[in-house]
């Protein structure tokens, strides 16, 4: 009996101790349940304040581009911004667009230049008629003059329309047809030089680099398509004609235009896995000094034709990036030969440079251009189209940094000008740019 009593009393123990362990896990439960509720109910109140807070506030719009069914739309461009110190005043302006010395020209100058500053719209995958496809090209920087003349307009610059054409594509055969203004063929677009600075207008640009935009059109056709080896390609190309006048330069009333005559250009182009590429192209269009109602006086001489032929390449062989260009022509003032002078005038000149790449950041780069003009020409067309410009040799130098999209570049550029007042003396002037610039492309 003491052995059965002894073990009731010690299943009492056991069943007062597992009625002991089940309450206090009923009040561990029971806690953990309210601070849950508690955390639930700050939720919802941090998730009200969140709701009020965004009904308060405009609902973000999203930036879109709308076009026909099946085109696409691509906005791009760069902004670039250059802080310059120079020596004297320039051709074609100062800043990102000084080319050579003005004759002559005094006095030191220095400022922060953002005209380079360039977009872009790209629009591509119409479809128009069996293999063709189309598109279009828009073009813009902000070299189109000041708002006005007074002490705010330099910082108030217009922009200006560089290209705008339509674009009709064959993929199959290799042809593509471009028709509105665009480059001519002269203007050497996938061989200009490194510059930071000097975008819109590179280095050497009408004193080395010849070539000016025009409405016209471009027909361009792979010579072996779908083939391997080098890729070969033939541009022909009529352009809307020009002269400094007589008439309305603004009106198609000038020599160029007398009777319709066009500019005709035509160019071979080569290249071989971009390691490198060559051209050959020429130009001829002709002009008439008598206008095109046939009735201004012509000077020296009547008509003529404007005749020129070009020769280019690059090569990237490593590090390592050449590039150079030559022409010779004459009467080609109107695609920025004959150091911008016009008349019957023959002319030559180039530009080389060379680079190297140190590391995937940093590269070098040394120039050099040259245009002479025919000195007896231009002494002949003086005060009839011509200012005495005898020779431009332009020199230049830069350090670039890049990094992404980022570029930085340290230049500096020195122009040679030899030019005369009256046909028999000599005068030279010479200037210096030093520039830094900044650049981001998106």
């Amino acid at each position: 009996m003491k052995a059965l009593k002894a073990l009731v009393e010690k299943q009492q123990q056991q069943l007062n101790q597992q009625q002991q362990d089940l309450a206090s896990m009923h009040a561990a439960l029971s806690k953990l349940e309210n601070q849950q509720s508690q955390q639930q109910t700050q939720i919802q109140q941090t998730q009200q304040a969140q709701a009020t807070m965004a009904a308060a506030q405009p609902a973000p719009t999203t930036p879109t581009f709308t076009s026909a069914p099946g085109i696409s739309v691509a906005f791009h461009g760069f902004i670039d911004a250059t802080a310059f110190s120079q020596t004297k005043s320039y051709t074609y302006g100062n800043g990102q667009n000084t080319e050579y010395p003005i004759p002559g020209s005094k006095g030191d100058l220095s400022g922060v230049d953002v005209r380079n500053t360039r977009f872009l719209f790209d629009l591509t995958g119409a479809k128009i008629a069996g293999d063709w496809t189309g598109g279009a090209h828009l073009e813009m920087d902000f070299f189109g003059g000041n708002n006005g003349t007074g002490a705010y307009s330099q910082q108030q610059p217009i922009p200006r329309l560089r290209q705008a054409y339509m674009v009709l594509n064959n993929p199959v055969s290799g042809s593509n047809i471009k028709i509105g203004q665009m480059w001519d063929l002269m203007f050497p677009l996938d061989d200009l030089p490194e510059s930071l600075s000097h975008i819109a207008f590179p280095l050497g640009y009408g004193a080395g680099i010849i070539g000016w935009r025009f409405p016209g059109a471009i027909y361009s056709q792979d010579l072996n398509h779908g083939s391997d080896g080098p890729k070969w390609r033939v541009d022909v190309g009529a352009f809307e004609g020009n002269w400094n006048g007589p008439g309305s330069n603004i009106n198609y009333l000038t020599a160029g235009n007398a009777g319709f005559r066009p500019q005709i250009e035509a160019k071979l182009h080569v290249e071989v896995a971009k390691e490198w590429m060559a051209f050959l192209a020429a130009h001829w269009s002709q002009i008439n000094l008598s206008g095109v109602g046939g009735t201004e006086p012509a000077p020296i001489k009547r008509q003529f034709s404007s005749e020129a032929l070009e020769l280019g390449g690059a090569w990237t062989p490593g590090p390592w990036v050449f590039r150079s260009v030559a022409y010779t022509g004459k009467g080609i003032g109107q695609i920025f030969g004959d150091l911008s002078q016009f008349g019957d005038i023959k002319d030559k000149g180039g530009y080389v440079q060379g680079g190297y790449k140190f590391t995937p950041n940093w590269s070098f780069n040394l120039f050099y251009g040259i245009s002479k003009p025919n000195s007896h020409d231009v002494i002949r067309w003086m005060g009839n189209g011509a200012t005495g410009l005898l020779k431009v040799d332009s020199y230049a130098a830069n350090v670039e940094y890049s990094v992404g999209d980022y570029s930085f570049a340290l230049e500096w550029i020195h122009a040679i000008l030899d030019s005369t007042t009256n046909g028999t003396n000599r005068q030279t002037t010479s200037g210096n740019q030093v520039n830094l610039s900044a650049y981001y492309k998106f």
